[in-house]
């Protein structure tokens, strides 16, 4: 079977990626005839080399983009490279309807060790690690190629915040937390407050909740939850060589920064 023809055969039932291995099964040819096939459908943009020895297929309707939704391909890359994930940060925002700015880059969560970020032409793809990996709050959400997994409102909400020095800071990410907030439950934040480690971010959390004047019953569900543990003040933006000083609100939260949203 040719390459060509296996990628026609993916596609008719909304496959949009294949790694080395599967084409190597699929064919007779030898290794240097494939790799040569290869090398003409990427110059002809019809496939992307995304990593070593996994590809992706860029249909006709995306090709002007050069590039693919990552929930087309992304449970078939972490399948292949048998690694946790979740789609994260801004990425996940998206499909939570707090969308308020346009991104380029796709951001992902893994599992440690890191691993490279990747950018190909239209392609770029941040991965962020935690050893902390999470057993509640993933969600297993439907795209044309079957399931992938993203974070809950109330997680991405979180991450954004604890890693707001790797991400643009607290001020261009507040608008997007403002609208998450509208779409966290009690439920969820039960769930999340069961296994969450970071107190400081929980504790930067609550305070914007109460800043974003969000839901009442999550603000005190929150505050229930860090006063049966011990807390210390924190800065609400983490600046290398500074400590907090004194602070005059219940959440322990040393403002730091102007906060300013956009929303």
């Amino acid at each position: 079977m040719t390459i060509s023809k296996y990628i026609k055969e993916l596609l008719s039932y909304e496959e949009y990626a294949f790694s080395w291995e599967e084409i190597k099964n699929k064919s007779d040819k030898s290794d240097t005839s494939l790799k040569r096939e290869l090398s003409r459908l990427v110059e002809k943009n019809e496939i992307v080399n995304l990593r070593k020895g996994f590809y992706l297929i860029i249909p006709p309707r995306y090709s002007k983009q050069g590039q693919l939704p990552v929930q087309l391909y992304v449970g078939k890359l972490f399948k292949y490279l048998n690694r946790e994930y979740y789609l994260s940060f801004y990425s996940a925002a998206k499909f939570h309807g707090a969308s308020h700015q346009q991104i380029q880059r796709d951001y992902i969560m893994t599992s440690t060790p890191s691993l490279l970020n990747i950018k190909k032409a239209s392609i770029d793809l941040k991965f962020l690690t935690t050893s902390n990996w999470p057993n509640k709050n993933i969600l297993d959400k439907k795209s044309d190629a079957g399931y992938f997994k993203i974070s809950s409102p109330a997680l991405t909400a979180v991450d954004l915040i604890h890693y707001q020095t790797k991400l643009g800071g607290l001020n261009r990410m507040l608008a997007i937390i403002e609208e998450l907030t509208e779409e966290i439950d009690q439920y969820e934040l039960g769930d999340l407050l069961t296994w969450y480690p970071h107190k400081s971010t929980l504790q930067r959390f609550g305070f914007l909740l109460e800043e974003l004047h969000a839901d009442e019953k999550l603000r005190g569900q929150l505050f229930k939850h860090l006063k049966s543990v011990k807390c210390f003040p924190v800065l609400l933006s983490s600046k290398p060589g500074q400590k907090p000083g004194a602070v005059d609100n219940k959440w322990k939260v040393d403002v730091n920064i102007k906060l300013d949203s956009d929303l």
